[in-house]
């Protein structure tokens, strides 16, 4: 079962792949000719960070939690 699932996903993966890269990248040309392109990465490192910074303190309560536990 394990491994028709991964290779459906597989499968999945590189079909949405292909399709992404058919794309035109007027937008991308555009926005990085007046200089957006910046504040749209900006924006999506600000986003990750977050994330990143949030779920390590995650981990670190739960880890808190499991020892109190013992």
């Amino acid at each position: 079962m394990n491994f028709l699932r991964t290779l459906l996903l597989t499968f999945l993966s590189l079909i949405i792949a292909q399709a992404v890269r058919a794309q035109d990248n007027e937008m991308a040309d555009v926005m990085r000719a007046n200089g957006k392109i910046y504040v749209v990465v900006g924006v999506v490192l600000v986003i990750l960070l977050g994330i990143i910074v949030y779920l390590i303190t995650l981990d670190r309560k739960i880890q808190r939690i499991e020892k109190q536990q013992d």
